[in-house]
């Protein structure tokens, strides 16, 4: 544990969930493929999809309603939707085939992997602070073993733009009913999580990936409150 600015009172801890409390990397390479292989297998119009295309079309969407990457669920539905209408399905054929297809893609999303140690690391905290997750992402920690150590958790889309928008910070520190100033926000990207949580007044933590070094990262912009390695280190902090 390292410490870069002085620590305050704490009331409350916040978390990114994706290569924070997990290694998300394996879950998202295997979602992908499930993902496409539902669709292509879908409706024979689709047989031939590949991933370059769909990609093409997931960025034809943003291009066209640049705000749509803050719920990624909703941009991959819309992108599933027009994949489908643009194979010939019907508007009702493509919506109800859209639903399906992030009904399997949710699935497979939430066959996580979840260290003991993150699970031991979060009932030690939540034993003394209110936790929360706040994620940019569409992992759903109650399918996988997490959603009681939470007393909620925000999402990009539903609950305000993504991070390092101050939506979900804000929307958090008022669901708990403290103060910006008494959270602690613990995450692994320094921009999302690190400068998003300091610049709007709130403590962070940087559990810092693999090999990382902070005055060697390109990405750097703020210093975290305190680095860590471990997400057990945490416990040092009770």
């Amino acid at each position: 544990m390292r410490f870069y600015r002085p620590l305050g009172q704490i009331s409350a801890l916040t978390f990114d969930l994706d290569d924070t409390l997990y290694d998300n990397r394996p879950v998202i390479l295997r979602t992908e493929q499930e993902a496409l292989s539902f669709v292509q297998n879908y409706h024979p119009a689709l047989k031939t999809l590949e991933n370059k295309e769909f990609h093409r079309l997931r960025q034809a969407l943003r291009d066209s309603e640049p705000d749509i990457y803050h719920d990624v669920t909703e941009w991959r539905r819309r992108a599933v939707e027009l994949a489908m209408l643009n194979a010939g399905l019907s508007a009702a054929e493509a919506a109800a085939g859209a639903r399906a297809a992030m009904e399997n893609f949710a699935t497979w999303r939430s066959r996580i992997d979840v260290p003991q140690a993150t699970h031991d690391t979060l009932a030690k905290l939540a034993a003394k602070w209110p936790l929360v997750a706040i994620t940019n992402g569409n992992a759903q920690p109650e399918l996988f073993g997490l959603g009681d150590y939470f007393q909620f958790v925000l999402r990009a889309g539903p609950h305000g733009r993504s991070k390092p928008f101050n939506d979900m910070y804000h929307l958090a520190a008022e669901k708990l009913g403290v103060p910006l100033g008494d959270i602690l926000h613990v995450g692994d990207d320094l921009t999302t999580d690190v400068a998003g949580a300091i610049r709007c007044g709130m403590q962070a933590c940087w559990i810092k990936p693999e090999n990382a070094d902070l005055m060697q990262t390109f990405d750097s912009r703020l210093l975290p409150h305190v680095e860590i390695s471990r997400l057990a280190s945490l416990t040092t902090l009770i």
